[in-house]
């Protein structure tokens, strides 16, 4: 096979000249990276804190606002991607590890990005001193935060759900653990990782204003992108600002679908496990269409292919696995176990004393009580926000998901309209309030839901898209109902991909209370009763224990509401509705 495909490069070398689609590819290619280089040298410019950093409204500097916006979620999405492929493997292929990494993901998801950007930034800004890298590194850090929860959900839920013909197949071939990651789970899972991907990255946007508008030591840092513009245009209620911000934000996320996620959704077109024919058109990239015209480059990307075979086949990571050894850990594994269980409860038990320790001495049992009445009041706008949604998109993710040819119209549309920014609609929610004397309590739920439902969206979308064809055709042979078809078939297809999804819209929603629990235009500010209005209120103060306080409580909550209802369905979505 080598011999062969060696064969077959030597012969397209001599017709690997360059011809004028090699000149387009290249000047697109080129210009992509100068762009990016250009941005990332603006990133590491000399700062010192209480330096301020102009941002103006003019619509000339936007484009370059929106490069640095977009590199710092390229950046954050990179380590997102690292971060899901260890430890989503890792929890998916290894009981134990699962038992601490998925419910501390739950935490994290839960924890307000600025309960991380309070606690990280200081750190970033003492490491990079005297340059700017501190508070764009922490700005990174908190976009992945973001991203990256939702990622390593999915991709763990997926890997889990591998056919097991399929890990018959890598027995046969003798596929070490690392052979079996990149030729089996990876290519298995890429188009659920992908539509994660997506969502991510627009998860990315909708918290990208608190994420450039960094505040330490009771100052502001605005750094320059798209979200502090959004922020200083909210402070001095620029409408015509806003109306410039939209537009901007259309044309970035149109221009990188095209250029990123189009192609990488016809790509993955050939790794969705079917047993049967489709007879929907495949899907269509105008940038693969020219790469495919190119000479030079596609010889390159062979050459790219080579060395990617060899990287997954390098020899020091095709170790077999030695049978004897497995039975002789079987024999310790109820000391394992048990074990890894006092690990367990030292780890919980050392956290909850430092808590007691650092929080609980020191701040009155009545505060202790309201934190967790106003838990309980954004606890219950979560709920009815992952109600709503679910009655609303689990249909319309079906719908488009069994759609291939409506998946790719759709799919730009839901990537702007995911990437919103809650901020952007506080006029109409301020002018609405308080024109007709609306309860801030119920009206802000909308803008929760805002950051709740493309995470059930999308998942839905995924787990719809990878429906075996031959079970949809035996469903249509035998006549089924639309009800029957539904309950028996479809319900049961994507409910392992909904309950991913619902997860985390749940850790989305709570996120998204500090965003919506205080909506500011102008001169107005209107805060509704919640946990989310508290911590963006003690995050102003700098009163890091209250801060503690509330993203504690959020984190209890979130873990009690994962322990008793999201966790079971997940682990019967596991153990009853998995296509095998």
């Amino acid at each position: 096979m080598n011999f062969l495909r060696t064969t077959f490069i030597s012969g397209y070398k001599s017709r690997a000249y360059p011809n004028y689609w090699d000149l387009i590819a290249l000047l697109l290619v080129l210009g992509t990276f100068t762009l990016l280089a250009w941005v990332a040298r603006q990133m590491a410019v000399p700062y010192e804190l209480g330096q301020a950093i102009p941002i103006s409204l003019e619509p000339s500097h936007l484009p370059g606002y929106a490069l640095r916006t977009v590199l710092r979620m390229l950046i954050a999405l990179i380590f997102s991607l690292l971060f899901t492929f260890i430890f989503g493997t890792w929890a998916a292929k290894n009981r134990h590890a699962e038992r601490i990494i998925i419910p501390f993901i739950d935490i994290l998801q839960s924890v307000p990005i600025l309960g991380f950007l309070s606690i990280t930034v200081v750190g970033f800004i003492s490491l990079f001193r005297g340059s700017l890298l501190g508070p764009e590194c922490a700005a990174i850090f908190v976009i992945f935060t973001s991203q990256a929860w939702n990622m390593a959900l999915g991709f763990y839920q997926t890997v889990r759900s591998v056919p097991a013909e399929l890990n018959e197949a890598g027995n046969m071939f003798h596929l070490s653990a690392w052979q079996r990651f990149w030729r089996i789970d990876v290519p298995f899972s890429l188009p659920g990782l992908l539509w994660n991907t997506m969502m991510s990255m627009s998860a990315g946007w909708f918290f990208v204003v608190a994420s450039e508008a960094i505040s330490v030591s009771n100052q502001q840092i605005l750094l320059p992108g798209i979200g502090s513009y959004i922020t200083l245009a909210i402070a001095s209620a620029n409408m015509k600002a806003i109306g410039y911000a939209i537009l901007a934000m259309f044309i970035v996320i149109l221009v990188y679908d095209q250029l990123l996620f189009r192609p990488l959704v016809a790509w993955a077109e050939k790794f969705k496990a079917e047993q049967v024919a489709e007879e929907t058109k495949e899907a269509r990239s105008w940038l693969i269409n020219l790469l495919h015209r190119t000479r030079l480059l596609r010889y390159l990307g062979m050459q790219l292919d080579y060395i990617f075979d060899l990287f997954v086949n390098i020899s020091f990571l095709r170790s077999k696995p030695v049978h004897s050894h497995r039975l002789r850990v079987s024999r310790y594994a109820h000391y394992i176990d048990w074990a890894w269980n006092i690990v367990l409860i030292g780890i919980v038990g050392g956290t909850l004393f430092f808590l007691y320790q650092a929080v609980v001495r020191n701040v009155p049992f009545a505060a202790i009580q309201h934190v967790f009445f106003l838990g309980l009041m954004t606890a219950l706008r979560v709920f009815v926000s992952i109600i709503i949604c679910t009655f609303i998109w689990v249909p319309i993710g079906v719908w488009v998901g069994m759609r291939p040819r409506v998946a790719h119209v759709v799919q730009p549309i839901a990537q702007f309209l995911a990437a919103f920014p809650a901020n952007l609609l506080y006029p109409l929610f301020v002018i609405l309030i308080v024109t007709y004397h609306l309860n801030t309590n119920i009206w802000v739920t909308p803008l929760m839901i805002l950051g709740a439902q493309w995470y059930i969206l999308f998942n839905v979308v995924a787990g719809a898209s990878v429906l075996p064809k031959d079970l949809l055709q035996v469903a249509d042979n035998l006549g089924l109902g639309f009800w029957l078809r539904w309950r028996r078939l479809i319900l049961p297809g994507i409910f392992p991909y909904y309950i991913t999804g619902a997860i985390t819209a749940v850790g989305g929603a709570w996120n998204a209370s500090i965003v919506a629990e205080v909506v500011t235009w102008g001169d107005h500010k209107l805060i509704a009763s919640g946990l989310g209005a508290y911590i963006t209120e003690q995050t102003a103060k700098g009163d890091f224990i209250h801060i503690a306080l509330s993203i504690g409580m959020m984190c209890i909550l979130v873990l009690i509401f994962n322990r008793l209802v999201w966790r079971p369905l997940y682990m019967l979505s596991r153990e009853r509705f998995v296509l095998d």
